[in-house]
C-alpha cells in the first residue's frame, strides 16, 4: 500500500507541470478520483485508476483541490481529480486566434473539448492559474472567456 502523507503541489504550477509531462510520456501517471465531499476529508483509504492502493493520510490543514499532486518520483506520480470536472470556456476572436489558442492548449496537454465556437478547458487546478497562463491573449483581447456561472459543463458529442 501506497502511504500519501502530504500534497507535493499543483499540477498547474510550471515547475510541477514541466515533471509531470517527463512522467506522463513514460506512463507513469496515477489519478485518484474524488467527489467534492471527498475532497474535505483527511483520511482515506482509495485505489487509483491503474490499482495501486493508497492511504492517504494528511494533516488537518491540507487543502485538497483538483488537480493536487500527491506523489511525484522520477517514473511516477499520482494526482487528484474532481470527479465533476469543472470548466473554463472560451471563445476566440477570430480563426488566428483560435488557432494560437488551440496550439498553446496542445502544448499544455490542457484536456479540451469543443462546443460549437467554443473550447472547454477541464480545469485540474485553480481557474486563476489557467487564466494567468492565457493572459497574453487575454491582453490582446483575442479570447472571450466565459464567466464562472455560465461556463456549463460542455454538451457530448
Amino acid at each position: 500500500m501506497l502511504r500519501l502523507t502530504s500534497i507535493v503541489g499543483r499540477a498547474s504550477d510550471p515547475a510541477i507541470a514541466e515533471r509531470l509531462h517527463h512522467v506522463e510520456h513514460h506512463g507513469g501517471v496515477e489519478s485518484v478520483r474524488l467527489s467534492r465531499q471527498d475532497m474535505a476529508r483527511r483520511r482515506q483509504h482509495l485505489h487509483t485508476d491503474k490499482g495501486t492502493e493508497v492511504a492517504l493520510l494528511l494533516d488537518r490543514d491540507a487543502v485538497l483541490e483538483n488537480g493536487s499532486v500527491l506523489l511525484l518520483e522520477h517514473h511516477r506520480a499520482v494526482l487528484v481529480v474532481l470527479d465533476e470536472p469543472q470548466w473554463l470556456v472560451i471563445r476566440a476572436a477570430d480563426a488566428a486566434s483560435a488557432l494560437e489558442l488551440g496550439y498553446f492548449a496542445g502544448n499544455m496537454h490542457w484536456k479540451v473539448r469543443f462546443d460549437g465556437a467554443r473550447l472547454c478547458i477541464a480545469l485540474e487546478g485553480p481557474r486563476e492559474s489557467y487564466l494567468l497562463r492565457l493572459d497574453h491573449l487575454l491582453q490582446q483581447h483575442a479570447l472571450q472567456v466565459e464567466p464562472a456561472a455560465e461556463a456549463a459543463a460542455p454538451h457530448a458529442h
